[in-house]
């Protein structure tokens, strides 16, 4: 069958269940071996089938293997977190713009509008001319329910005499208010799921038995590390690093024919989340990592390399390490683990 989305997976457990092999094809080789029948682009479910058949024919798929449950877990985890972080950025930018349209001089107090002072401010008294009216007193008074070092009376003062000014708008200020205290909750309801979803990644984690060696390499923590194992599955069921790679879509492909030779680049032909996690990882690594970051900078400096093409090379050696780290019972030593660092 054709991984399309989600349909497949109840279909394909059940046949599982009922001891029928069940094999994948992958949909961008079914689009591009379509023409091979008839020479020609049309598309009907019939003709797919019959593509489907042949490539299975020609030994052109891959086996179904489903994931462990705590592997499982993690990955749904993971893709809920995706979608939560989607709205918590909204939020916030719906945030940034309600401040512009309404109260544009709270940037001049607070320079980050998510501190706790500033979400503070926006929940007790978000408009101008109820700031304007208060004392300073009152407004440290109303910044103490929510944090006990605030801002400071400076700070208070310089609120209260921007709210007396401000050019902000001053029409339907209710639905403005209304729309603002909207917000805030999905911002609260966002920030509560993330700290939920870390809780049980932690404790999924620590189900895995070589997790916790992971976990202790500078650059590596708990989020990028759940998104590269809900995706790659068990790291010590892979062969050598670079069959993750090839996973993620991170190895090399060429395109070259008679004298011409064209650029090495990506394949891609992988899971994106784990090129992104894998990514995620190793630039993490290269700023808090001093052996990867000795690295890169002998990549950079003295093999010439761009910055970029370093990145992509470091992945590489990332997820072989990875990979060693997770098949063997020795903890990580980055004496061995990078050499040219050392």
């Amino acid at each position: 069958m054709e991984p399309t989305g989600h349909y497949w997976l109840s279909l394909a457990r059940w046949l599982a269940s009922h001891g029928i092999e069940v094999v994948l094809v992958n949909p961008h080789l079914v689009k591009r071996n379509k023409e091979n029948r008839d020479n020609t682009p049309s598309k009907s479910d019939r003709k797919d089938a019959l593509v489907i058949a042949d490539m299975v024919k020609n030994g052109y798929y891959s086996p179904v293997r489903f994931p462990s449950e705590t592997y499982e877990g993690l990955r749904i985890l993971m893709a809920n977190r995706e979608t939560v972080t989607k709205r918590l950025n909204s939020a916030v930018n719906q945030i940034h713009r309600w401040v512009d349209i309404v109260f544009p001089e709270l940037r001049q107090v607070f320079k980050i509008l998510t501190c706790t002072s500033a979400i503070a401010t926006l929940r007790l008294f978000p408009l101008p001319k109820e700031i304007s009216r208060l004392s300073t007193d009152q407004v440290l008074a109303g910044w103490k329910q929510f944090v006990k070092r605030h801002a400071g009376v400076k700070r208070a003062e310089q609120l209260i005499a921007l709210a007396k000014c401000s050019v902000g708008t001053t029409q339907e200020l209710h639905a403005y208010k209304l729309h603002l205290g909207q917000l805030l909750e999905e911002y609260d309801l966002a920030l509560r799921q993330l700290a939920q979803i870390e809780r049980e990644l932690y404790l999924i984690l620590e189900r895995i038995p070589y997790a916790k060696k992971l976990l202790e390499i500078r650059g590596v923590n708990v989020t990028s590390l759940a998104g590269v194992l809900g995706e790659a599955g068990d790291l010590s069921g892979f062969a050598h690093g670079n069959a993750l790679l090839r996973h993620a879509g991170l190895n090399l492909a060429e395109a070259s024919s008679g004298k011409w030779q064209g650029k090495m680049v990506l394949s891609k032909r992988g899971r994106p989340r784990l090129r992104h996690f894998l990514y995620l990882i190793t630039m993490c690594m290269v700023m808090t990592n001093p052996e990867i970051r000795a690295l890169h900078r002998y990549n950079v400096e003295e093999k010439k390399l761009k910055r970029m093409k370093s990145i992509m090379k470091l992945c590489g050696k990332v997820a072989r390490m990875l990979i060693g780290l997770a098949k063997s019972s020795e903890a990580y030593d980055p004496t061995r683990v990078f050499p040219q660092a050392a």
